[in-house]
């Protein structure tokens, strides 16, 4: 009886604390962007992360989507080991004043496809753009398409409300003069007003999150199982 109760108990802590691990890493499981914040008027670097959240099929085409209202004039990307990139260029649906120069065409779609086998279940990759000039306005959605081996195709592109609770396929958004939604870990990069940075400029806020609510369900765990070890010990006693 006290070897069941144990083996039990053992049970019990083991499942909690997985799924104390698996609710973070569940939640991050999206595609997003690092950092998420920018100064107006100059270039930034943004990293795209894609995790594939299928268990049979693999990621094999990315393509983001630029905005029209508030176009960006310059945009390039990091060469991904296995993988092509395009810029693809388009006409406004309305011509756009761009620091006193009216644009009719910009940078619409950045499309990275798999030259192999993709980004496999349980992994993630990531694809780093350089976007400028930033335009003054509160934020830009970056609205992603993710496209699977098997033809599945999942658009994140869902606006996150200003309380911040995130809708089920969020648009990566980058926040230029509006705040940020309220729990959000993304981090600012300081932009130049003449020219792009040298090198990328990123941040792990989601992962560490995800860590450290990982870690502390771990220590709950190992809680349970302290007091089930009491319990069986005062149960022998008696």
């Amino acid at each position: 009886m006290n070897r069941r109760f144990t083996l039990r108990a053992l049970a019990a802590v083991t499942a909690g604390a997985a799924l104390a691990l698996a609710a973070p890493l569940a939640a991050s499981a999206h595609v997003r962007i690092s950092p998420d914040t920018a100064e107006a008027g100059g270039y930034t670097y943004v990293t795209f992360r894609v995790p594939t959240e299928s268990a049979t099929a693999s990621t094999t085409k990315l393509v983001i989507e630029l905005p029209t209202d508030t176009p960006f004039t310059s945009v390039s990307f990091e060469a991904v080991p296995g993988w092509t990139a395009k810029v693809t260029n388009a006409k406004l649906p309305k011509p756009v004043d761009v620091g006193g120069s009216t644009i009719k065409e910009a940078p619409r779609t950045i499309t990275f496809t798999a030259t192999g086998s993709g980004i496999a279940p349980g992994q993630f990759g990531q694809f780093t753009v350089s976007l400028g000039k930033v335009p003054d306005t509160g934020k830009v959605l970056l609205p992603a398409t993710q496209t699977y081996s098997d033809g599945t195709v999942v658009k994140w592109d869902e606006p996150t409300p200003a309380s911040g609770d995130e809708p089920e396929h969020p648009a990566p958004t980058l926040y230029i003069d509006d705040a940020p939604p309220a729990g959000d870990d993304g981090s600012t990069v300081t932009a130049s007003p003449e020219a792009a940075p040298a090198t990328a400029t990123e941040s792990d806020g989601t992962a560490t999150a995800a860590l450290v609510i990982g870690v502390a369900g771990v220590v709950i765990g190992a809680a349970g199982l302290v007091t089930a070890v009491v319990a069986l010990t005062r149960r022998r006693a008696s």
